[in-house]
């Protein structure tokens, strides 16, 4: 089936709303078989019926985010009724639920609000279980004077469109397609390593294998290489896979590196503690945005100035005397500081120059190390170098900091 996403939103060509539904939209139909062959974005208006009236010839469904609200620019309900010929009927259904769910909210019913109530004649509703907004379904040739594909038009905010994906249109679509999908989809994830590195290892041997698609994406300290085909095919690319990168791999599902050492932390029933410079608290951050992290992320300690160091982590202040706060002496120190006085079993360090100033001939912008301080082993400390912007910087250097307590917790 031809695939086609329209996302409507003024907001989101105007950069104030950044789209979500694309990488939801298309991981959710991948294993019925389903993929998106276009995306198109368009402002409220006039463009979203020119834009369908295009696509309609190509398209053997398509789906619509946005413009079923409350307000003037949302238009879309009314568009697809007039594109389609079809009379806009006032759901006896909708209308109750919208009316019981702001008396709850204390909130006055109005003609505008109502409007969201009105549909297609003969669309399928498909309940809106956080909003008031409900999505249609229209069936291809749902008028059958006029050659339409299906429709699935949802709700924009992400909260609202995705669990009414997964409760309402996937079994729609399931009904279409069948069970049983032909695509398989699997992602292996690689941090501190280059895509052309990852692609010389095993880029060959896997364009090699008929009807496997190949696919790297680089983003800071961290490449994903993507194969898809049928499953047969998807796990001789495995195989290829996993020989020659098994150990740099931190996973293969769609989970970051942080969620992996918390997993791997709470396996072990071990905890962990951070002593940060040049990332200050993105470690932490990073770390307790995952579920379960309060079971073993023990304490974080920000030692940005070299007081701090010294009284925080009671670093000898003659080792930053002959050392410098950038080198691998001082995180090492940091990280056995932080874990001796945290009672962690594990304590990781940064310390180095994010820029654009401060770098020296011996130490550029960009220099940084990492330390690792375990009950298992003696001390550790890493030295790398990322010379780009400041946030980009310690990005990498946390997906450094966290590759380290991976591979060691392995």
């Amino acid at each position: 089936m031809r695939v086609f996403l329209l996302n409507t939103g003024t907001e989101l060509l105007l950069g104030d709303v950044r789209d979500a539904h694309l990488s939801f939209i298309a991981r959710q139909i991948l294993p019925l078989g389903l993929r998106v062959i276009e995306q198109r974005t368009v402002p409220d208006g006039a463009a979203i019926a020119e834009t369908l009236s295009e696509i309609f010839p190509r398209a053997d469904l398509i789906f619509v985010t946005g413009g079923l609200g409350p307000t003037s620019d949302d238009i879309t309900r009314d568009l697809m009724a007039g594109l389609l010929g079809l009379e806009l009927v006032r759901s006896e259904a909708v209308t109750a639920a919208i009316t019981q769910r702001l008396t709850m909210r204390k909130i006055r019913v109005t003609s505008s609000i109502l409007r969201q109530a009105d549909a297609p004649k003969g669309a399928q509703i498909l309940p809106n279980a956080f909003g008031t907004a409900p999505g249609l379904f229209l069936p291809a040739r749902i008028n059958p004077g006029v050659s339409s594909p299906d429709f699935f038009l949802l709700p924009g905010p992400p909260r609202e469109l995705q669990p009414m994906f997964e409760q309402s249109v996937m079994p729609i679509l399931r009904s279409l397609v069948g069970e049983t999908g032909t695509l398989v989809r699997r992602v292996y994830k690689l941090a501190n390593v280059g895509e052309s590195i990852v692609e010389a290892a095993v880029g060959e041997r896997l364009l090699a294998i008929p009807g496997l698609e190949v696919g790297y994406c680089a983003r800071p300290g961290e490449v994903d290489l993507r194969i898809v085909g049928e499953a047969g095919t998807v796990e001789q690319g495995h195989a290829i896979i996993a020989e020659s990168l098994g150990a740099s791999i931190f996973t293969s599902r769609d989970e970051t590196i942080e969620e992996v050492v918390v997993r791997s932390l709470v396996n072990l029933q071990e905890r962990l503690a951070l002593a940060e410079s040049c990332t200050v608290c993105l470690l932490a951050h990073r770390l307790t945005n995952v579920a379960g992290a309060s079971g073993v992320f023990g304490a974080g300690y920000v030692a940005y100035a070299n007081e701090t160091k010294t009284d925080l982590l009671k670093i000898d202040p003659g080792l930053i005397a002959q050392y410098g706060a950038v080198s691998a002496e001082v995180a090492r120190a940091m990280a056995e500081g932080a874990r001796l006085r945290s009672g962690a079993t594990h304590a990781l360090s940064t310390t180095g120059i994010a820029g654009p100033g401060g770098g020296s001939k011996d130490k550029p912008v960009g220099t940084v190390f990492v330390g690792l301080a375990s009950g298992r082993s003696d001390s550790i400390a890493r030295q790398l170098f990322f010379p780009t912007d400041r946030e980009t910087f310690k990005q990498m250097v946390a997906q450094a900091a966290f590759e380290l307590l991976r591979k060691a917790l392995v």
